[in-house]
């Protein structure tokens, strides 16, 4: 596939961001945010940007993921399925065409200094001028904005310092005059201003050094905007009073013809329509991208995907998009216009927060971006919490903005889409696809199905990040010697990738073939090796595990890394379905295992745990220590009772065997540092409930700080 060439760098993702934000939000919503909560809007202003940095540094982690284009409705799509991608579509395709159309209103406003036609028709004439330039295919052509804006940013800049001998201080306090209540309303009404910040994540594709330029582009450009709008908000502040500038949709000419006269009124009044023009443009460009890329994943009728012969424009796309936009222009008055849009761009920013979290915690094999979110989760969190408390502060626009998106995307879904696509997203196929073991190429290039007939005692399953796959395949060896083993390395695809569509065997696969080969060779033994492309890793595996009538799967899991919860534990599913024996393996590089520690919690792994360490204990000629816990507060009598209950299950043991009671008064910190002592701590692995999905189990906790390799164990289900 071909790629785009990297060549924006850091400059240009700024430049792009500035320029996909500077519009009406400094030149019309000043004064609609003073008449909400008069001269603190530069607070709101500040707490708009605090809000949306969490959703900022999402999509730049989210686009170095999948630098792909349609940007925020891929994002969506792929973590969450269709019907959250056809709402999530429609909001996103509303709210920048919203933009687009407040933009308009903006244009209406400056122009009429300008002109005496009337508004209305000015702003349809100009939507009309800007739909056709989209359907020729030359939406790009007023590059020379990019100087327009320049020269808006110095014009500003003078405007401000000529204001400030006019500048008072008693003005420009804030002074709440609707309360916190109007503050936050305010807070997410200049939401919309801050549009643009992510519009370079669509063409992530093409930034240089991505993991870098984005977030410092995105973290760049949203410093800087925030800083104009709250100059220029908190100048306005301090010239005039509250009820001069509240309501008023030309703030910066009032100023400009206040300070400069006509002449430099008439300048300013040209250099904002110009620049709302641009934006205006951007927004159906944009915008009508989103029903294109719908009708591609079969979401909406195909007629709206198809190109002009000619033009090679989406023209019907575009003519929807125009379309809609007269109607708002026609039907809404400038503040729900602002304010719609900031609904869906909030409710938007909150699920691009929430796929960051789901990707993250579902672990899914092919989501490796190259720039991480910082402070993660608590970053997204506090976007989501945010978010969802600016649109109760929006009461019941807020409200009518969901359900006006949401029960026709879900209507549009079950009564259109569903039925032609197969595709769930990652939040709802794990374990739940029946479709996915289904072939991959062979040597010679062919496709080949995948063999789950052939019986094995052992499986062991490799996804790619595994410390030392060598290592894992050894412990499988050991657990059941001198029997059919299968290595399945299994790729996880996105769904939107075609498993046929994964021809080329990669070099790191060929390699890894190669060094099991040599393995087999050397040991003596029966190893398989398959490479799986796989929509649904949990099913994957499940499905290979059914097919050879396997006894063990062995996997790698590091256990529980940190304090947060998670929503998704990889092996909640199995645990709940496997027939047979799962093992889970911790390697921390220890190669030769002398001393091994087993733990007995007394549950219904024991037996199963007790078979594995003797019989692991002969093939390493190791030691086993049989540990238990109890809390230093008990008697050493009970200690001494547990302690000859450990020495009678150890009878049956045929390798050398010790028994010892450990006590102290943190049972994880205790049995965690014991195991400094050994090589090998093997242990059984808790039973899934959705406490463990959440918050991980004990044993995951052991696993993950222990100081030698662990082996955790969970016997089969009863399959009565």
């Amino acid at each position: 596939m071909a790629s785009l060439e990297r060549r924006l760098g850091l400059f240009s993702v700024v430049t792009i961001s500035i320029s996909s934000m500077i519009g009406s939000g400094i030149f019309v919503l000043p004064g609609i945010g003073f008449d909400i909560t008069g001269s603190s809007l530069y607070l709101a202003f500040i707490l708009s940007a605090i809000c949306i940095l969490p959703a900022a540094m999402s999509k730049a982690e989210l686009a170095t993921a999948m630098p792909t284009s349609g940007g925020t409705y891929v994002y969506l799509e792929r973590t969450f399925g269709p019907l959250v991608g056809t709402v999530s579509g429609l909001g996103l395709f509303l709210s920048i065409l919203l933009k687009a159309a407040f933009s308009l209103v903006g244009i209406k406003a400056y122009f009429s200094i300008l002109s005496a036609f009337d508004p209305t028709y000015t702003a349809l004439s100009f939507l009309t001028a800007i739909v056709a330039i989209n359907l020729l295919g030359v939406g790009k052509v007023s590059s020379f904005l990019t100087i327009i804006l320049f020269i808006t940013m110095v014009g500003l800049g003078f405007l401000c310092l000529f204001a400030i001998p006019d500048w008072s201080w008693e003005n420009a306090m804030p002074d709440l005059s609707h309360g916190m209540a109007g503050l936050a309303s305010a807070t997410a009404l200049v939401f919309v201003s801050f549009a643009g910040v992510t519009k370079i994540a669509a063409i992530a594709e093409e930034v240089k050094n991505p993991e870098r330029n984005l977030p410092k582009g995105i973290l760049l450009s949203l410093f800087l905007v925030t800083i104009i709008y709250c100059s220029v908000s908190l100048i306005l502040a301090g010239v005039y009073e509250n009820s001069e500038i509240a309501g008023e949709l030309r703030p910066i000419y009032k100023l400009a013809f206040d300070i400069g006269g006509p002449t430099i009124g008439g300048i300013f009044a040209a250099i904002a329509t110009l620049t709302m023009v641009n934006t205006s443009n951007a927004g159906i460009l944009a915008g009508s991208r989103f029903p294109f890329a719908m009708s591609r994943d079969h979401l909406l009728p195909k007629m709206i995907g198809k190109l002009h012969p000619r033009f090679l424009t989406p023209i019907m796309s575009i003519l929807l998009s125009g379309i809609i936009v007269a109607i708002i222009l026609v039907a809404l008055d400038v503040t729900k216009i602002a304010k719609l849009a900031s609904a869906f761009m909030i409710m938007m920013y909150i699920m691009v927060n929430l796929a960051v979290i789901v990707l993250r915690e579902t672990r899914t094999q092919w989501y490796r971006p190259k720039y991480k979110s910082p402070l993660y989760p608590i970053l997204q969190i506090f976007g989501i919490l945010s978010g969802s408390i600016l649109l109760m502060a929006m009461g019941e626009l807020a409200l009518f903005a969901i359900l006006s998106i949401a029960i026709p995307g879900i209507l549009l879904y079950l009564g259109y889409s569903k039925r032609r696509t197969t595709r769930k997203g990652v939040i709802a196929i794990r374990g739940k696809r029946n479709d996915l073991i289904q072939t991959y190429p062979s040597e010679a290039g062919s496709f080949c199905t995948f063999d789950i007939k052939g019986d094995a005692q052992v499986v062991v399953g490799l996804f790619g990040q595994e410390r030392s796959p060598e290592m894992l395949i050894e412990m499988g060896i050991a657990i059941t010697e001198h029997t059919n083993i299968e290595v399945a390395r299994i790729i996880e695809l996105p769904e939107q990738t075609d498993l046929h569509d994964f021809v080329e065997e990669p070099a790191e696969m060929k390699s890894l073939k190669r060094r099991i080969k040599a393995m087999a060779e050397e040991k003596k033994e029966s190893i398989k090796f398959d490479q799986v492309p796989s929509h649904d890793i949990s099913q994957s595996v499940y499905e290979i595990s059914q097919g050879v009538h396997c006894k063990w799967l062995l996997i790698e899991w590091s256990g529980k890394t940190r304090a947060s919860f998670t929503f998704h534990s990889p092996l909640g599913w199995l645990k709940s379905h496997l027939l047979c024996n799962l093992v889970t393996f911790r390697d921390s590089g220890v190669r030769y295992i002398r001393k091994i520690m087993v733990y007995i919690n007394s549950d219904h792994n024991d037996k199963l745990i007790l078979e594995t360490a003797d019989h692991l204990a002969q093939v390493f000629k190791a030691d086993i220590t049989l540990v238990s816990y109890m809390d230093e507060k008990f008697s050493q009598q009970k200690k001494d009772y547990e302690s000859e209950f450990l020495e009678k299950l150890g009878k049956d043991i045929k390798a050398p065997v010790k028994a010892r009671v450990i006590s102290g008064h943190d049972k994880l910190s205790s049995i965690t540092y014991e195991t400094i002592n050994y090589d090998l701590l093997i242990h059984g692995s808790a039973k899934h409930t959705l406490f463990n999905s959440f918050f991980g189990t004990f044993e995951d906790k052991i696993t993950a700080k222990a100081s030698c390799s662990v082996l955790s164990v969970h016997s089969a289900i009863n399959k009565d």
